[in-house]
């Protein structure tokens, strides 16, 4: 909600669900039969550890679908806010990697969490999805209608991965996707009810800002996911490319730009940041983004290296991490970049 300065909307809490064990770049070189070489390529160009794979790295069997994450991260972003399911007025989720074209996950998701009789809303969208729900709670919310929301992010990318290829014989552009991306998914719980939730539970950070932006005209893709149907099943397009040296190119200083619009309408100054969400890539990706945000004062939270490229679930790992260390009139940033088509998103936080 681009120049948002009311404490109306408060971000109460965040829950976060991961599939599985860790998978570190030695499993996932064991499995393919990859050297040690290219294991410590993949430490060096990429820089993500490990991550949590949906599917089983040995049999390919899907273990975790979408639905299961994100009713576990809602259950916990609700308990950590100490509310129960019957305090929702509205659902909203934000993915890449929906289980299926229908029924949307998000009502599967609002079912198994008992929840009926109240709206709910799934968008699209790469790694700037998670901020576009959360603004159109912050929207609903702020006009009235809604006390309580629910708003969840998170990909499943492991099932579109065919694990009877060989990654050596793929294409950088294709190869590149299997190690950056892991799965998960996060909620939050947004309310407009500054007594909402028990003594003790974690956090509450005013809303201050919110905002997605297109930036995408005349720009090719960086990076595009396949959906196909029984018509085109054996269609030689590949299911994932990525183009990292555009997304290298571009994600830093339009996560750059995003900052300094936000800091210019908050009237906030590089100074007044406690804390630094930036957008989570890859681990050396981060970095650089960092290094390129230039808020050394700041406290900056990553996750990416241990969770791999979690999609829309990442930035709920972050505020999971930064709600309970927030004290009072700490100012936080969130930034988000989509590299599929090109999206700007960022958040402003305040404890109160």
């Amino acid at each position: 909600m681009r120049g948002m300065h009311s404490a109306d909307v408060l971000l109460r809490s965040a829950g976060t669900a991961l599939p599985g064990p860790p998978i570190d770049n030695a499993a996932l070189a064991r499995r393919f039969g990859m050297s040690s070489t290219w294991e410590q390529w993949v430490d060096a160009f990429v820089g993500t550890r490990s991550r949590h794979l949906a599917v089983d790295l040995e049999t390919a069997e899907v273990r975790y679908s979408l639905a299961d994450l994100g009713e576990t991260a809602a259950r916990r972003a609700l308990a950590a806010a100490g509310l129960g399911t019957e305090a929702v007025d509205v659902v909203v989720l934000g993915t890449s990697t929906p289980d299926q074209l229908m029924p949307t996950t998000v009502n599967v998701i609002a079912d198994r969490l008992a929840l009926n009789d109240l709206p709910t809303y799934q968008l699209q969208s790469g790694c700037t999805g998670a901020v576009q729900a959360l603004d159109v709670a912050c929207r609903l919310l702020a006009g009235g209608g809604h006390r309580t929301a629910l708003v969840i992010g998170g990909d499943v990318c492991a099932k579109h991965y065919d694990m009877s290829v060989n990654p050596a014989e793929l294409p950088p552009a294709q190869q590149i996707n299997g190690l950056l991306f892991g799965d998960g998914a996060g909620a939050a719980v947004l309310s407009t009810d500054p007594g909402t939730g028990a003594p003790g539970t974690t956090g509450t950070a005013a809303v201050r800002d919110v905002r997605v932006r297109f930036t995408g005209m005349n720009r090719p893709p960086g990076q595009t996911v396949e959906w196909f149907g029984a018509a085109d099943r054996g269609s030689d397009r590949p299911g994932a490319v990525e183009d990292y040296k555009a997304i290298e190119e571009s994600v830093p200083a339009m996560a750059a730009d995003t900052l300094e619009e936000m800091l210019a309408d908050l009237d906030w100054k590089r100074d007044d940041l406690a804390f630094l969400l930036p957008p989570q890539l890859s681990g050396r990706m981060t970095a650089r983004i960092a290094e390129r945000l230039a808020v050394p004062g700041a406290q900056e939270v990553t996750c990416v290296a241990d969770t791999g490229n979690t999609g829309n679930a990442l930035p709920f790992f972050q505020l999971e991490r930064a709600l309970p260390r927030m004290v009072r009139g700490d100012r936080a940033l969130a930034l988000a970049v989509e590299s599929s088509k090109w999206i700007n998103a960022g958040l402003a936080l305040e404890a109160v």
